[in-house]
């Protein structure tokens, strides 16, 4: 039981350090719910590291995801995972390497799922590692997105689901994925240029991605309609409208918002419940 304690609080205290968004929500749902969440996060956040890793080379990046996409489609084996993290151990982040502890954290009726959703989301990083992220038109964008963002919203809709009946449309849980992530392409677009990766379409200026962003926002908006209230619908609203906020904020030649208007936001979402 105490390990079970333990590895619950160290995997609040990594996503702490890891999601300034997510953190807040998921710190909000009911118990069970909470951890199966966290786990899920956490699952996806180690892979997200190893496509961002500075120091791996793609060709290694690209072979790291695909076996770890293929370890996942089989069951669970602790040992294998390690022999495959083993030459990059030193330099690998925390959150990847215990990859293991956030899947033994996941509930074994719902784990099938966050896998599933991992392992693909793992195999379209590689692939688009190697592509080295040339983004030619909307297609492309669209199956991006997909990839680092919007299984986040299938794998969300599944849990939910699971946990009390909630059901939602998987397009528009792909969409509020995929509305999440255009933000942070927006947000990250200086530093993103700087380390020579480009998000934008051919041709696409910022209005083009303002646009998809705010397309894809208003669609996660229709998501919500059919989740009744309570902690889900809260952890839901928050991080769409952390991204409306940003937009507006970067409308108005901002970086990003305030601390202060995170947390005016956040307030206001929940004394709405």
């Amino acid at each position: 039981m105490s390990e079970a304690i333990n590895l619950h609080s160290d995997a609040r205290d990594v996503l702490m350090e890891t999601s300034r968004t997510f953190f807040i929500p998921i710190s909000l749902l009911s118990p069970g719910l909470k951890e199966t969440v966290t786990s899920a996060y956490l699952c996806m956040r180690a892979i997200d590291e190893i496509e961002d890793h500075s120091e791996l080379q793609a060709e290694t990046k690209s072979n790291l995801l695909r076996s770890i996409s293929k370890l996942l489609q089989k069951p669970f084996n602790h040992n294998e995972l390690m022999e495959i993290f083993y030459p990059y151990k030193s330099i690998l982040p925390d959150v990847t390497l215990r990859l293991g502890d956030w899947i033994k954290l996941c509930p074994p009726a719902i784990a099938e799922n966050v896998l599933d959703a991992t392992s693909t989301m793992a195999k379209g990083m590689a692939d688009w590692v190697l592509k080295e992220w040339r983004i030619k038109n909307e297609d492309d964008l669209n199956q991006y997105t997909y990839y680092v963002a919007g299984l986040v919203g299938v794998m969300l809709s599944d849990i939910w689901k699971w946990h009390d009946a909630t059901e939602t449309d998987e397009s528009l849980a792909i969409a509020f994925g995929r509305g999440l992530q255009s933000v942070n392409i927006l947000r990250n677009r200086t530093e993103d240029l700087e380390r020579g990766v480009d998000f934008f379409p051919d041709g696409w200026e910022l209005d083009d991605m303002f646009m998809y962003a705010r397309r894809n926002l208003a669609l996660a908006d229709v998501y919500l309609e059919n989740i009744k209230p309570g902690p889900i619908l809260d952890f839901c609203k928050i991080p769409i409208a952390l991204a409306h906020g940003t937009l507006d904020a970067l409308t108005e030649g901002k970086e990003k918002m305030s601390r202060t208007a995170v947390t005016e936001i956040v307030s206001n979402v929940v004394s709405k419940q």
